[in-house]
């Protein structure tokens, strides 16, 4: 059956309002809680390949490291090492859901506070740590920082943007992540070079850095209009939006946003309304849309692209300058996006990077397959070979970057209707953190045990997941948020599940085969 996607007739909702600069402000310094999420990321890594953060806390893995026979595959093989990394993601996972209630019913900026806040708790705690248990104490605390902000700051990005540039200012929190990863990557570079081995108290200190960044800026921002009709504040919403929007008619989105409250007042379980048979395309993507974008293997590459590059050969500043690179391509590619996914589309990026990033899985398997075989022993690396290793390993962290990275993000926080919109995003935030979870926990054993078969493992997961967003995702560009609704409902698949009647919003939708620009009704 081929794939079906939902273009917009010329008598769609075209809410009025402008790009105004305060918005922008707004949504840029919203946007900066995608730092802390970027900053441990790029962090994490890069402070595991330290020799002297190794000898105090994990002597077992510094003297594999050291040890000239250990297969290199298997270097950083250790449960304890890799539960530095992975607990955080566990303890983002138990926050989401707690957040949930908060962004609900307090609203997006409390959320983003107590993020802010948890984050800077453990990032001092970690820079002070004297023992294991202390670092695992500090990353519990940094997850639950994470769980916040990646739940409200999405949220908030979605409901301030004006619908013509939603794409591009939601994608501001993937940029923040991508820079994040980059400012850490670059940091880990030089702390590692201080003199006396405590280069790694910095590295994981300097996380109050963008911590106090999302905290402050919290109690600057203003609320959403929908988060302040959602606690009962119309007048004071009617105001924010006319400000949001720079004009003075606002009449028509302020009562779709009121009506769109009152049918969320309704609801008496957002949980228990997810189990609706008319909200199962919208979990199906909260859930599969986040379990795909961390089996593309990014997040790995990302934790520990300083160990990798060390394991197929590297020396220690060889592999933290290659994170470096592969972080600033990161960045740029995430500006591509911004520029681009408000104007050729969603499902055009999704498709392109997903093909892109298959190509660049096998290439790398087959470079490191052909070089260092099973046992991992190829004796001195080329310079020119690790040069071929390193271009194909930014050539797919570039096709991620513009596509399953930021729109990871973005899709889900602008499909949920508000009555389970952040139930709903809990349930991404949750399915992302528990497989993050999963795939940092297992990362460094699975590339013990599959060697390079570890790139054609995840290369499978690319293809699946390209077929799954051709069949079963809808395009989304260019649609005001509460007309969200009408996408599913002229879909091949999901219109079996969904009816007018469930969105009687909007109108102007029709099919087109393969999902390809706009047909008039």
């Amino acid at each position: 059956m081929p794939s079906v996607g939902i273009a917009v007739g010329d008598n769609k909702k075209e809410y009025p309002g402008n790009l105004t600069p305060f918005v922008t402000v707004t949504c840029v310094v919203a946007a900066m809680g995608g730092l802390i999420f970027g900053y441990d990321i790029g962090i994490s890594g890069g402070v595991t390949s330290m020799p002297s953060f190794l000898r105090k806390f994990f002597p077992s893995v510094y003297h594999k490291q050291q040890d000239s026979i250990t297969n290199k595959y298997c270097k950083y093989d250790s449960q304890t090492l890799t539960m530095f990394t992975s607990s955080l993601y566990l303890a983002a996972l138990l926050a989401s859901l707690v957040a949930s209630i908060v962004t609900r019913k307090y609203g997006r900026k409390l959320s983003m506070l107590f993020g802010g806040l948890l984050f800077c708790a453990g990032a001092i705690i970690n820079g002070f740590a004297k023992a294991v248990w202390m670092l695992i104490l500090g990353r519990i605390l940094l997850g639950f920082g994470i769980g916040f902000t990646n739940q409200s700051v999405p949220l908030y990005l979605s409901e301030m943007a004006p619908y013509k540039y939603r794409g591009a200012l939601n994608i501001g929190f993937q940029l923040s992540i991508t820079a994040g990863i980059l400012i850490a990557n670059v940091l880990n570079y030089f702390f590692s070079k201080i003199h006396g081995g405590w280069g790694w108290r910095l590295s994981l200190g300097g996380a109050m850095v963008p911590a106090l960044i999302i905290t402050v800026g919290s109690l600057v921002l203003p609320d959403t209009p929908n988060s302040m009709i959602e606690r009962g504040q119309h007048d004071e919403a009617r105001e924010k939006l006319k400000r949001v929007r720079g004009v003075d008619d606002v009449d028509e989105e302020f009562n779709d946003l009121v009506a769109a409250s009152e049918a969320s007042k309704k609801v008496e379980n957002s949980w228990k309304n997810l189990l609706q048979r008319k909200y199962r395309p919208h979990v199906a993507m909260a859930v599969m849309i986040p379990f795909f974008q961390q089996l593309t293997g990014i997040n790995v590459i990302m934790f520990y692209a300083p160990v990798l590059f060390n394991t197929i050969g590297f020396g220690n500043d060889a592999a933290l300058m290659s994170a470096v690179i592969t972080g600033i391509v990161n960045v740029v590619a995430t500006m591509v996006s911004i520029y681009g996914v408000d104007k050729w589309g969603r499902r055009f990026f999704f498709l392109q990077g997903g093909c892109q990033m298959l190509i660049s899985q096998i290439v790398v398997a087959a470079c490191i397959g052909a070089k260092f075989g099973i046992d991992g022993n190829p004796g001195e690396l080329p310079k020119w070979y690790g040069i071929v290793v390193v271009l194909f390993f930014c050539i797919y962290v570039a096709g991620f970057s513009w596509s399953w990275g930021p729109l990871g993000w973005l899709v889900p926080s602008e499909i949920f209707p508000l009555e389970i919109r952040s139930a709903a995003q809990s349930v991404t935030v949750s399915v992302n953190m528990l497989f993050t979870f999963i795939i940092a926990q297992v990362f460094l054993t699975m590339l013990c045990h599959l060697k390079f078969g570890i790139f054609l493992f995840l290369a499978f997961f690319v293809v699946l997941m390209s077929i799954f967003i051709y069949y079963f995702l809808p395009e989304t560009k260019g649609i005001p948020i509460e007309e969200m609704g009408q996408v599913w409902t002229t879909h091949w698949f999901w219109a079996r599940y969904v009816t007018d009647e469930d969105y009687p919003m909007g109108g102007g939708y029709e099919m087109t085969e393969g999902g390809q620009g706009p047909k008039s009704v």
